[in-house]
């Protein structure tokens, strides 16, 4: 064998060499990204789990923690319903409301009453002519109140020809008291609740109306607030 066959033997050795080299070099490195690729995938699908995993604990978590949670309570508080045009029972409601801790509400007409209106000695005075017409409903200029949250309400006005002014009835028929306690109570120069109080009860159809009292700012209010132990 000639020097120059012998060395084109050699480099034909040397190429094999490296070709296998580099299909190894190619298979491993071929092999190293389907592993990483695999690898990916488990720790994608890892993770997926985990999240999931972790959501249903939260939820999990909030629904037990809605289920233990005591509801609040509700319809405990006391409300004072007053309407006054002289501002006699404004003096006594704001007693009543001190008295049993509760918020204040006032019955405003639309139309104000004047000393005119009220002057029960003229027969053409508006309130002789409303307490005269019991189907009169005289409109209510204050803005409308929610009753919610509310077990007792405290409802009080002057008695006009001894009844309820009429702007009362127009109250009682614009609200639900379901569920409500209602106590009337009313201001006069001398005449008593008379029907007053269940002429409202009839006209709301609604609501625990109980028997009410006329009351004055010599009256001891506290103590018959107290009386309803609320």
């Amino acid at each position: 064998m000639t020097k120059h066959s012998k060395l084109m033997r050699l480099s034909a050795l040397l190429m094999a060499v490296v070709l296998l080299l580099s299909l190894a070099a190619c298979g491993a490195k071929q092999s190293n990204t389907e592993t990483q690729a695999q690898t990916d995938q488990q720790t994608q699908a890892t993770v997926a789990e985990t999240k999931a995993a972790e959501t249903q604990q939260d939820e999990t978590a909030a629904n037990e923690q809605q289920n233990t949670t005591e509801p609040e309570t509700n319809g405990t508080k006391t409300l004072v319903v007053y309407f006054s045009a002289t501002g006699t029972t404004k003096g006594v409601a704001q007693s009543i409301a001190s008295a049993a801790g509760a918020d204040i509400y006032e019955i405003t007409a639309a139309q104000t009453y004047t000393s005119d209106d009220l002057n029960w000695n003229d027969k053409n005075s508006r309130t002789t002519i409303e307490q005269n017409d019991k189907s009169v409903r005289p409109a209510i200029g204050s803005e409308t109140i929610s009753l919610d949250g509310y077990s007792t309400i405290f409802i009080g006005y002057p008695i006009w020809w001894g009844e309820e002014p009429r702007i009362m009835d127009t109250f009682v028929e614009s609200y639900s008291f379901d569920g409500i306690t209602m106590i009337p109570f009313c201001t006069s120069g001398g005449s008593g609740i008379g029907s007053s109080g269940t002429n409202l009860a009839a006209n709301a159809k609604s609501g625990n109306w109980l028997e009410g009292a006329r009351l004055s700012s010599s009256s001891d209010i506290e103590g018959w607030v107290k009386g309803f132990d609320l």
